[in-house]
């Protein structure tokens, strides 16, 4: 009996050839995989530097304004606050606050948060909302913001080539998101691995290092090879680390372990009582506190990059500088504005830096503003690696790396005395499901 045509030997040949293409092809996953990750992280680069001059041009706009009308915040910013509140709670309530807190809460379930917490509509009216925010005068960052839209381009980008949405995929765009948003590419591995990643995962590291790779050569092209704060070349002898230090490891923690545990306070009911459920009211409120406090001081608006930048390389600035950056970032945040607290954190702490250059006037102003920075950015975030390689990054201050290292550590235990949870774990539990009482 002859052979079937479906057995012949070029038959066969052209069976075993289709399955090999299909496991190892260019349409294979291992393939798609791979090119979502480097579309992804280049989508993210892109959108970080266009977010980035968006928020620039915000936050010119609005000096601009009071450069010529000094009494125009006392109108603009408490109804702006109003205005982008209603707006965020109507449109889209997962856009509020930071961004970092909603992509670790995300990881539970990557694939269901697309149609919220890393949809694509939350995404965009997050960044607009941001400018919008920034261009009102309130105290806000785009780190955050970056980091919620870096995982949803990543998520976006796997979903239209048809690969498996994980939570190490949005570690690695939210890793991306940090990296160009600061021009940090250290930093952003840094963090992904200290704060999202629930554990050290060589596959998930070799997958955050990927799109932090693309989106900082990507951010590096485009707006080029700049350090954020400019170099900063000043170091300090071991004597004086000794004593310098531990004061402002534990000045900074406490006073980031203040801040974080007053924001999860008023997350978790307390901006309800104090408003009786009136949340445009309380954003009414703080716009105007916020208002006063920047026409007062004149430095607190926005994220605190220039007044921040200026204390670094020896500008004398107020001491209640920081302070007041604390009282606006902490109401800015409890209002429910969307925006991070990334540059605000580095300069409260770069305020804090500024008072323990009081105490101690004789050593370089620049070195001691950075140990506040570290310090109390730690406090905030309680992610000390991350601080010390972001400050470092940001600042070319490599002769300072033990020194804010050490800073950092001390004030990883101050702030765990002040506040023993986590800020953005803390704040994550507000964007969880709630379980069912049945």
């Amino acid at each position: 009996m002859p052979d079937s045509p479906l057995s012949t030997p070029r038959n066969d040949a052209l069976r075993r050839t289709r399955i090999l293409l299909r496991r190892h092809g260019p349409t294979a996953t291992v393939w798609r995989r791979r090119a979502a990750i480097v579309g992804g992280a280049t989508l993210v680069g892109l959108a970080a530097i266009a977010f980035a001059r968006t928020a620039d041009r915000a936050s010119g706009l609005f000096d601009a304004m009071t450069a010529r009308y000094w009494w125009l915040p006392l109108v603009l910013t408490p109804a702006s606050y109003v205005l982008i509140v209603w707006l965020t709670n109507r449109l889209a309530p997962a856009a509020r606050g930071s961004g970092i807190p909603q992509i670790i809460a995300a990881k539970r379930d990557p694939e269901a948060a697309m149609a919220d917490l890393a949809s694509g509509r939350t995404a965009l009216l997050k960044t607009v909302l941001t400018a919008g925010a920034l261009a009102a005068g309130a105290s806000v960052g785009r780190e955050g913001p970056t980091v919620q839209l870096g995982a949803t381009i990543m998520a976006y980008t796997h979903k239209w080539l048809r690969v498996p949405i994980t939570a190490s995929v949005l570690v690695a765009g939210a890793g991306a998101g940090v990296a160009a948003a600061f021009n940090t590419p250290l930093a952003g591995v840094a963090f992904a691995i200290e704060e999202l990643a629930a554990a050290y995962e060589q596959r998930m590291t070799l997958l955050v290092m990927t799109a932090v790779l693309v989106a900082g050569m990507i951010a590096q092209g485009v707006a080029g090879d700049y350090v954020y704060f400019g170099i900063v070349g000043q170091t300090l002898p071991l004597g004086t680390v000794l004593i310098v230090a531990p004061v402002a490891g534990i000045l900074g923690g406490a006073s980031g372990g203040l801040f974080s545990r007053l924001t999860l306070w008023f997350a978790r009911g307390g901006a309800r009582r104090i408003s009786g459920g009136r949340p445009l009211a309380l954003a009414l409120v703080c716009g105007v506190i916020v208002a006063v406090l920047g026409i007062a001081t004149g430095t607190t608006w926005g994220t605190g990059y220039a007044p921040a930048s200026a204390m670094i390389h020896g500008q004398a600035t107020s001491l209640w500088f920081g302070p007041a950056k604390f009282v606006s970032t902490l109401l800015t945040t409890a209002a429910g504005l969307p925006g991070g607290i990334f540059s605000p954190s580095l300069a409260t702490g770069a305020g804090v830096g500024n008072l323990l250059h009081a105490l101690f006037p004789s050593e370089p102003a620049g070195a001691i503003i950075l140990l506040g920075m570290v310090a109390y950015f730690t406090g905030v975030v309680r992610a000390p690696l991350t601080a010390v390689i972001i400050i470092s990054e940001t600042t070319g201050s490599r002769g300072l790396m033990l020194p804010l290292l050490a800073a950092a550590v001390i004030a990883e235990g101050a702030a765990a005395l002040v506040c023993r949870e986590r800020l953005y774990h803390g704040l994550a539990q507000g964007f969880l499901p709630k379980p069912d009482p049945r």
